[in-house]
């Protein structure tokens, strides 16, 4: 079967949509349920129905745009990903994606292919955890990873809970009846850029994803005794902020020490309290994200950092609190999608290699629910979550093209 990619079009859409944004290009920030937010969505979904799909969305917003098939009654193969965006961020993470799956359905429409199984688009909500704290929120209630209570309870920065939230947004009913049963999809295939380096140093032109490291996020409180930064002397002082950077050192020697390349950890997040030049910090909040593809060796590194903070509370005569935010389990990717994959780049002569997710997406939490898989294509300089994020027209193409190739054989 011949497909076409319209890579102008693609590139086009990108661009249309990266103008959805509260700040001026090139960066994008577009966060969810916010106005331009709502304006990007009504744009997709414009695209898709004048793709001819079918659209409905749940009651946190997961968007569906379905192509139905000619048996409509078997689980359906679906793709897709997310186009909320952190501040300041680009212009690809997620949204080729989206887009990519858009433009192979169109391929396959245009070459004249019916799927026998529907094909279906996904615009997952919020999979950037910049409003609420938690990302992959879409995905984690359609698996039913995150239970009903809990994404009732979450909040933004100022406040509002996610049901008032989303309400406001126009999306009514029980978080729920967001949950998908396992086998509702027959396969799921997330097209993304790689956000690394690996495929553009190695010059091969795809990745065919087997594993999905997965995060634990630590909240740590440490409380020390603020006073004066002139007449507080050194002995008697008990600062928080210094015993935070004891901690934060300690998280990053924990991933080191393990020995494997697949162990990270992060301190993205240290709020100190007053935050006066000329007051010792009594209060810090640190937030930690630690990975692994190995769930035993990443819940090994919590643990090593727990100790530590002990250990440094004690030394320092401070207080810390430490929670687990969420530890979720990491994924291998199913055979079942992945061999089409690899499949269908042994058909058409393209190179690939099989490599891990070392960030995590969607796809992590689709794996609960159905066999699924993710296709990488390269960024420049390994680049993402910066204004300067940029994927070439051809390598988001061939992206395309390949999991329009996979869409069908997996619908067959």
């Amino acid at each position: 079967m011949k497909l076409n990619i319209d890579a102008d079009r693609i590139t086009a859409e990108l661009d249309t949509l990266a103008g959805f944004s509260d700040v001026a290009a090139p960066a994008v920030t577009r966060i969810v349920f916010s106005p331009v937010d709502m304006q990007a969505r009504a744009w997709l979904k414009q695209q898709c129905a004048a793709a001819g799909l079918a659209l409905r969305e749940d009651a946190v917003g997961n968007t569906f745009a379905r192509w139905t098939g000619s048996d409509p009654a078997l689980p359906a193969v679906a793709s897709g990903s997310h186009i909320d965006a952190i501040p300041h961020s680009g212009r690809y993470d997620g949204t080729v994606g989206v887009l990519g799956m858009l433009a192979a359905i169109r391929a396959l429409q245009g070459a004249g292919y019916r799927p026998r199984r529907s094909i279906e688009l996904i615009h997952f909500t919020s999979e950037e955890p910049t409003r609420f704290g938690l990302g992959c929120l879409g995905s984690r209630l359609m698996s039913g990873t995150l239970e009903p209570e809990r994404a009732a309870s979450l909040t933004d920065s100022q406040g509002a809970t996610l049901d008032e939230v989303r309400a406001a947004a126009g999306f009514p009913g029980a978080f729920h009846s967001v949950q998908l049963a396992p086998g509702f999809y027959h396969a799921f295939v997330e097209l993304h850029i790689e956000q690394g380096p690996l495929l553009e140093r190695t010059q091969v032109p795809l990745g065919v994803v087997t594993a999905i490291a997965a995060p634990a996020t630590l909240n740590i409180e440490i409380e020390g005794e603020g006073g004066h930064a002139g007449a507080v002397l050194m002995p008697g002082r008990r600062d928080a902020f210094t015993a935070a950077c004891e901690i934060a050192l300690a998280a990053e020697a924990t991933a080191r020490s393990t020995g494997a390349i697949d162990s990270v950890a992060t301190v993205g997040v240290c709020d100190v309290f007053p935050g006066a030049v000329n007051s010792i910090p009594s209060r810090v909040r640190l937030t930690v994200d630690v990975r692994d593809i190995d769930e035993e060796r990443r819940d090994g590194m919590l643990a090593n950092i727990w100790a530590r903070c002990e250990a440094v509370a004690a030394a320092r005569r401070i207080t810390v609190r430490c929670e687990v935010l969420n530890a979720d389990a990491p994924a291998q990717c199913s055979p079942l999608v992945t061999e089409a994959l690899q499949a269908v780049c042994g058909e058409l002569q393209l190179p690939y290699t099989a490599m891990v997710s070392r960030a995590y997406h969607d796809s992590l939490f689709m794996s609960r629910i159905a066999p699924a898989a993710m296709l990488f294509i390269p960024c420049r300089g390994g680049v993402s979550h910066r204004p300067d994020e940029f994927a070439a027209p051809a390598d988001v193409a061939r992206g395309a093209l390949v999991l329009a190739h996979a869409l069908a054989r997996l619908a067959e």
